[in-house]
């Protein structure tokens, strides 16, 4: 009964009720369930705290839930000194043999610096491998002329797309169209001063990698094999000397001297052969910095006197990298061992002993003086009539009692 009744004044309200108050209602609700839902999804910690626990102690914002990173030892700069008269990559590519070298350097620290000295003659010489490889391919693009063979992949054009069955027609396609494209962007920024070139450079940037990356690969360099321009590109700073003898060795000596009088590397790494390297390195150890040899003598002088030393094959094969990390351990042990050992230097030891020497003498006389001051302050202490009575009582033996108490009165002072 009481139901009934209840559902009637809720329905009887319901008419009473002014339409514009349940438009107003029902959209209260729902503009207070889209403000829930996004104050869920711009907080989520509040969902977090519904769910899971914290301390107390450990606020929201306190420090401890962050993650403390410890503070990482600083790693030793490498200096990478490369002779090119002497030690030229011969069996791999310049930018191939640049990375191998400096990826196997980087277990001793961080490779900062990468040198290389040769004179003009070395960046001219191409080696054998790379002029049969350019004979066979001569070889192939006669063939290919003569329909004898035909390729099995297509050559694309990785600028502007188009794939050619024959590589005469393809370089000659690259050299007519985007050679000529590449000059006149050349030319446009040369002729352009101040803003307008600063806009060239920036408009015609990715052009010109993207011709340069290219090029590297369809174009024969007009001289040598891009010695300069591969190694340039791994990172090294390359420099040219003059055609005189010894002239890279000189070259290359002065940067090793003036880099360790400013102390820019800990450790120097010397690809070179060269016995005339022996006093650098040796001039490098007496400063207690580290010098590691690439060379392919295996029995050198300058791998006798170097800390560690690697073969171009060892490089290559990477095993080089993994040699590396445990040459890196020996040198710690070493370290910590010339930390604890005990050098005997005259000069020190005599000084040494001129101390403990005269703090003995101080202390003997301080301890003489103390005997005469303490007998002095007693007989100051003690009277004459002190004195007496102690003499009559040290002239009793000890073994009489007193056994009148007058006498002993009398005695006593």
């Amino acid at each position: 009964m009481k139901k009934f009744q209840f559902l009637r004044l809720s329905v009887a309200l319901y008419q009473q009720t002014p339409l514009h108050m349940l438009m107003f209602l029902k959209f209260r609700n729902f503009s207070h369930s889209i403000k829930s839902t996004r104050l869920k999804n711009q907080n989520p910690c509040f969902e977090l705290f519904r769910f899971c626990h914290f301390d107390s102690k450990l606020g929201l914002g306190s420090s401890s839930l962050t993650p403390t990173l410890s503070p990482q030892k600083p790693q030793n700069n490498v200096a990478i000194f490369w002779d090119l008269d002497n030690k030229p990559p011969k069996t791999v590519s310049p930018f191939e043999a640049a990375i191998k070298l400096k990826t196997a350097v980087c277990s001793f620290g961080f490779v900062k610096y990468m040198v290389a000295y040769a004179n003009r003659h070395a960046f001219s010489y191409v080696p054998q491998v790379v002029r049969e490889e350019r004979k066979q391919r001569k070889s192939l693009n006669q063939l290919e002329n003569k329909g004898v063979i035909k390729p099995v992949e297509s050559y694309l054009c990785r600028v502007c797309g188009r794939n050619f069955y024959n590589n005469e027609k393809f370089i000659n396609h690259f050299k007519q169209i985007h050679e000529r494209e590449q000059q006149k962007r050349l030319n446009q920024i040369e002729s352009a001063r101040g803003k307008r070139r600063v806009m060239l450079v920036g408009k015609y940037a990715m052009k010109m990698q993207k011709y340069k990356n290219a090029a590297r690969d369809i174009l024969t360099p007009k001289v040598g094999y891009g010695l300069a321009d591969e190694l340039k590109r791994a990172g090294f700073w390359v420099r040219t000397v003059l055609d005189k003898p010894q002239a890279a060795d000189v070259a290359l000596k002065d940067h090793m001297v003036d880099m360790m009088d400013k102390r820019r590397a800990e450790c120097f790494v010397l690809v070179s052969d060269d016995s005339d390297f022996v006093h650098v390195l040796k001039e490098a150890k007496s400063r207690c910095l580290k010098t590691v040899v690439v060379g392919d003598v295996n029995d050198g002088a300058l791998k006798r006197v170097a800390d560690a030393g690697f073969s171009w094959q060892e490089i290559l094969m990477g095993k080089a990298k993994k040699d590396a990390e445990t040459v890196v351990g020996r040198w710690k042990d070493r370290d910590v061992l010339k930390r604890l050992e005990w050098i005997y230097d005259p000069e020190v030891e005599k000084n040494l002993h001129g101390m403990v020497y005269e703090f003995d003498n101080h202390e003997s006389k301080d301890e003489c003086d103390g005997n005469d001051s303490e007998d002095g302050d007693i007989d100051n202490i003690l009277d004459g009539d002190d004195v007496g009575c102690l003499q009559k009582e040290d002239a009793r033996g000890w073994w009489e009692l007193d056994s009148n108490p007058e006498v002993t009165s009398s005695q006593s002072c």
